[in-house]
């Protein structure tokens, strides 16, 4: 769109707001409430449209997508029924700390509150997960507030911003606009409180960083590596960002997830000194607030981060900075080198240890279907150093989580929201904002059908991605847990699935079926091999995911004969 004195749009302005401050992609799923945007639209080639299938699949692609960039995805839904359905975008946003916009059309003006057709009330709706709630009063006033959906949704902790624009807001004369929304420089340590630090540094003997989602940024990875391998501190990631440091290092310790090894934990917890840096230090990380000890940690707590917020809302800290920690690690590298000989040495080596046993591949063997551990393992072999893989939720993915030895740029894209459905949309979203790298989506056969309608954006688009589905006609993750609490007793986790290479190919895409584990490591080849969407189905042992001794088929057999699972007693 040319940039001119005369009278535009509202919604022209909005865009126009957008397009200025580096937003280049939207997804959405159109309706009538907010026609007004989408033809303004029209006139913005430089922005990228992505239609959808569903309002689900349009925030999740925003969500991902603003993780990548680190500007606002954009996800564009109607009233009432669309943004019921975005919610869960703007959740995982929020859960994940990612810059996100969710606009919505609005009823008109006159028939706010009045219960009208679609109506919903989004401050209400949204406003203890979302960091800004506004709904745009006067045509003038959408271009400000568009600036504003900016700033907010990058500024401190990022997380989702919701953008309500009635009808009657969207297609008004209003002047044109060219603000740019400026980060605030990054806050820097204090030379006195980096003094303190350094202090701390030397004298320890069993430091540890626990290092979180702050640092996928730039120059965020080689300012934390810089740090660790100055002080020779190993490192442990928070909750779902193992990319963040390379996992292959000497200095790597783990990751701190669902499901930690107790071994592991112990360790983490004979730390001397910890530096949290870039953590909001939430409840899976610290293990439930057992580690550290909630609320005052047994070690010496160093907790850095650019939002004031985070700091001590939880552990208090006996160095609490509010500052941006990539400046911070940048600082602390910088300072003389505080390695404390042998004892640090052998702390970190001890760490390793560790994690190398953890990490170790093992070797089951099923006789109903296809150890999806298999199946990652082979990933792992062959995929290549730029790979993106796009988790969905469920137990096929933990074994990504605990094998898998990530290295920049590989790429873990997976949502800790924990909700099904991420996966097909993360990959779309993944490949599209980078299109040499090879992407990969894991799903299983359950979140595969939340979601795995957008897979549509593949193959209308070319888009290279190998979706792998593991389908072991069941709700896993759920039926693990039936399993441990109430074994035998299976309601509701059995799942009847479709043929799902027969609906990859009306898709348009080449496909496989996976039946037996000596097909595995052809079969990934050739997918990453593609240069046009590969879909693998893989039917994937359930028994190899559930407890010994649990009754692993019970319900399955039963099921794929239309038959009624029998009741059984305690």
């Amino acid at each position: 769109m040319t940039h001119s004195s005369e009278p535009i749009t509202s919604a022209h302005a909005m865009l126009g707001i957008f397009a200025r401050n580096g937003i280049d992609r939207v997804f959405l799923v159109p309706g009538e409430s907010y026609l007004g945007v989408l033809d303004a639209l029209h006139d913005f080639p430089g922005i990228d449209v992505l239609t959808c299938r569903h309002e689900g699949g349009a925030s999740f692609m925003a969500c991902a997508d603003g993780r990548l960039t680190g500007r606002p995805g954009v996800a564009m839904v109607s009233r009432g029924p669309g943004a019921a359905n975005a919610a869960i975008g703007v959740h995982a946003a929020q859960q994940d700390g990612v810059p996100m916009i969710l606009l919505i059309g609005q009823v008109p003006r006159k028939d706010l509150r009045k219960e009208a057709f679609q109506e919903i009330d989004y401050q209400r709706m949204f406003g203890s997960i979302a960091k800004w709630v506004h709904e745009v009063a006067e045509p003038e006033d959408l271009a400000w507030a568009a600036l504003k959906a900016v700033r907010v949704a990058r500024s401190g902790t990022p997380g989702p911003v919701v953008l309500v624009v009635p009808e009657d807001v969207q297609q008004a004369a209003v002047p044109p606009r060219d603000w740019v929304a400026e980060l605030a420089s990054p806050t820097q340590p204090a030379p006195a409180t980096l003094a303190r630090v350094q202090a701390l540094l030397a004298a320890a003997r069993r430091p540890l960083i626990i290092a979180g989602g702050a640092f996928n940024a730039p120059g965020g990875r080689d300012a934390l590596r810089a740090l660790a391998e100055r002080h020779g501190i190993p490192v442990a990631v928070s909750f779902r960002q193992h990319d963040i440091f390379p996992n292959t290092h000497a200095l790597y310790a783990g990751d701190l997830d669902l499901a930690t090894q107790a071994a592991q934990v112990a360790a983490f917890d004979s730390s001397d000194l910890i530096l949290a840096l870039g953590t909001r230090l939430g409840d899976i990380t610290t293990q439930g607030y057992t580690f550290p000890a909630y609320p005052r940690p047994a070690q010496t707590l160093v907790h850095c981060h650019a939002d004031a917020h985070i700091v001590n809302q939880h552990f208090t800290a006996d160095v609490g900075m509010i500052a941006d920690p990539v400046a911070t690690a940048q600082a602390l590298a910088a300072l003389p080198a505080t390695g404390n000989g042998t004892a640090r040495g052998d702390w970190a080596a001890s760490l390793r240890a560790i994690r190398e046993r953890t990490a170790a591949w093992p070797n089951p063997r099923a006789d109903d279907g296809v150890p999806f551990v298999s199946l990652v393992r082979c990933l792992a072999e062959q995929a290549p150093a730029d790979a993106m893989i796009c988790l969905d939720a469920g137990t096929f993915a933990a074994p990504v989580y605990r094998h898998f030895p990530f290295v920049y740029p590989q790429r873990l894209m997976a949502s800790q929201s924990g909700a099904m459905g991420y996966g097909t949309p993360a990959a779309i979203a993944s490949q599209l904002r980078h299109p040499a790298s090879k992407v990969v989506c894991l799903v299983g056969d359950g979140g595969f059908m939340m979601t795995g309608n957008e897979m549509m954006a593949a193959a209308e688009r070319g888009l290279p991605i190998l979706f792998i589905v593991s389908n072991n006609n069941c709700y896993g993750s759920i039926r693990l847990h039936q399993a441990r609490a109430y074994p035998g007793r299976y309601v509701g986790t059995n799942l009847a699935s479709p043929d799902f290479t027969m609906m990859a190919r009306a898709f348009g895409m080449q496909t496989e079926h996976v039946t037996r584990p000596e097909q595995v490591a052809a079969a990934v080849a050739r997918g990453l091999a593609s240069t046009v969407p590969y879909f693998l189905e893989v039917k994937t042992s359930l028994g190899a995911i559930l407890p010994a001794g649990a009754d692993k088929a019970a319900g399955i057999d039963l099921l794929r004969r239309g038959e009624s699972a029998p009741a059984q007693s305690r």
